[in-house]
């Protein structure tokens, strides 16, 4: 068997647990949770731009690759609730990795928002900054394609966008829909931690990383509980616990980055 087939095969017995257990379903509730209520699309739509960040909450997430089974579903979620209908775009990039011990998993990395960010400090006209909670953030209308932000971007997370783009999104409505506006051509875009559904969330008073509505589409649509997100300021928080009960790790730490996502090994015993 080639290595490309021993990854696979690894992943589609993961997922056949996922049918026996009724993934089918889940997609469904799933779907409800991410298109209907208060916090629906259009709800979510009319949050101003401009909705202060207090430093009071520090947003991080968790990614646990020891249970990730490369089901895709957060890349999906992401796509459609973001609508980034190109598979070029993607914010959420995953792919299939194996360790020096000859074990498969499937790497997961979207915009680590780093505290000392790379893209903020080259960015000439200030469209990406870190707000006070801690989320890089992007203002669209200011940004000028200039994609320095993305030549110094050392996690390869940022996508310039060079055309523009009236396809249709595939992934509506079975994984979301879209909550933001689609990006015009000649800006560069990147995942943003959902910060929609987290201040629009805050604003009727849900918790980022405990209600779905208020968290992170790659989060609430796992199947098995791989990601994990919330407020490192809160002792309590779902990512507190996370990082209390985990051995973690950060990408490429030696940058002096500061990544706000953090990594358990997929495979706890090389720890």
């Amino acid at each position: 068997m080639s290595e490309q087939d021993s990854q696979n095969a690894t992943f589609l017995s993961r997922r056949d647990v996922l049918k026996i257990a009724g993934a089918t379903g889940a997609t469904v509730l799933l779907t409800q949770v991410l298109t209907s209520g208060p916090l629906s699309a259009d709800a979510i739509k009319g949050l101003s731009r401009e909705t202060e960040a207090s430093e009071e909450h520090e947003w991080h997430m968790g990614i646990d690759l020891s249970k990730c089974i490369g089901c895709s579903y957060c890349v999906w979620a992401c796509q459609a609730t973001n609508d980034v209908p190109s598979e070029e775009m993607r914010w959420n990039v995953g792919f299939p990795e194996r360790t020096e011990n000859g074990v498969d998993f499937f790497m997961t990395r979207p915009c680590l928002h780093c505290q000392e960010a790379p893209c903020v400090k080259v960015c000439p006209v200030g469209a990406t900054w870190v707000r006070e909670d801690g989320i890089v953030a992007m203002d669209y209308d200011r940004c000028i394609g200039c994609r320095y932000c993305e030549v110094a971007c050392p996690y390869d997370v940022r996508r310039f966008n060079w055309t523009v783009s009236d396809e249709e999104n595939s992934y509506q409505p079975t994984w979301g829909n879209a909550e933001i506006d689609r990006r015009p051509r000649g800006v560069v875009e990147k995942c943003t931690f959902c910060v929609q559904r987290i201040d629009r969330g805050m604003a009727y008073g849900l918790t980022p990383g405990v209600d779905p509505q208020a968290t992170p589409a790659c989060v609430v649509a796992c199947p098995v509980g791989a990601r994990v997100f919330g407020d490192i300021n809160d002792s309590e928080s779902p990512i507190s616990v996370f990082l209390r009960d985990n051995d973690t790790f950060r990408l490429r730490e030696d940058f002096g980055t500061e990544p706000k996502v953090h990594y358990v090994r997929p495979v706890r015993e090389e720890v």
